[in-house]
């Protein structure tokens, strides 16, 4: 007689299929878990941001940006920074975009022509989605204007507020929209950035769906988020974002269970090898992962075919 084996169950980020916040047991539930908690944390999010990483985010932001340089520097490419939360990565995004001489006007309920709207929103998008639906200063380049504007899009509509008061002089759309769901056109963007923002959808699978479908061939994402590291440097990561990292974090911001939700996400989000796969599952080409920080962070990059 044969002893039976039980087969020992994968670990959760070989399984998981999107962000799942405590409690949550739907993709609903936890994309509602997830707008509120980034809402209530809005406004100390920047400071905690460079605090517990010890000012490490900054220097990662431009890294990523950098490596869409060719990109960055075309002034009628398309770039769409997603879950750009309070817009430190549209920003760093922004210093490799030309420099538009003309001057840009506040937005208004209507600030594209229809004409201008139908490049870059899809049918049935209403100019009050872009930029009007965040209170608070963003603006829209001149009709007049060549170089294309920086969309920057988040569901987190007090985040976004604080990344429209930093757009406010520069070339760039604040849009609140899901990033599920974008409200833009097939083919239209030439290249999507995710700061430490993809890691937090309820489901990366159609995530990625999504970047397809708005790409143009020959468009580029670049998805930039934390990683679980091996060995001793993962034992003294878990041991800081575990024990450290959650009670720093909520006791400035007020809300523990943001930052108790922050390694717990990590922790389930897929390791380099299953998100490029899942990546090139999604129909992207040349998927790359490179390691930023002994691995605790890295920026995936992929071409649409």
């Amino acid at each position: 007689m044969t002893k039976s084996h039980n087969t020992p169950a994968l670990p959760e980020h070989e399984r998981s299929t999107g962000a799942r916040p405590l409690g949550t047991a739907t993709e609903q539930a936890a994309a509602s878990n997830v707008q509120q908690m980034f809402d209530t944390i809005a406004p100390r999010y920047d400071l905690l941001n460079h605090l517990l990483s010890v000012g490490l985010d900054l220097w990662w932001w431009s890294r990523a940006a950098r490596a869409f340089r060719p990109i960055l520097h075309r002034p009628e490419a398309v770039v769409l920074d997603l879950c750009c939360g309070t817009g430190d990565m549209t920003l760093a995004l922004l210093k490799h975009r030309p420099k538009s001489p003309i001057k840009r006007t506040p937005l208004s309920p209507a600030p594209h022509s229809k004409k201008e709207e139908s490049v870059i929103l899809s049918e049935g998008t209403h100019s009050p989605t872009v930029g009007a639906a965040v209170e608070g200063p963003a603006v829209a380049p001149s009709s007049a204007s060549a170089i294309a504007p920086i969309l920057a899009i988040d569901f987190s509509h007090n985040m976004l507020r604080r990344g429209a008061a930093k757009f406010a002089p520069h070339n760039i759309l604040a849009i609140e929209a899901d990033a599920l769901h974008l409200p833009l056109a097939d083919n239209s963007v030439d290249l999507i950035t995710s700061a430490f923002g993809f890691r937090n959808l309820a489901n990366y699978e159609e995530g990625l769906a999504e970047l397809h479908r708005v790409l143009r061939p020959g468009g580029q994402i670049g998805i930039l988020d934390c990683n679980q590291p091996e060995g001793l440097i993962g034992a003294a990561y878990s041991l800081y974002f575990k024990k450290i990292l959650p009670r720093l974090g909520g006791l400035i911001s007020g809300d523990s269970g943001a930052y108790s939700y922050l390694p717990a996400s990590v922790e389930r989000f897929p390791r380099p090898p299953r998100l490029k796969q899942l990546i090139q599952n999604a129909g992207f080409i040349n998927a790359r992962w490179t390691s930023y920080t002994l691995g605790t962070a890295g920026l995936y990059q992929a071409t649409k075919p």
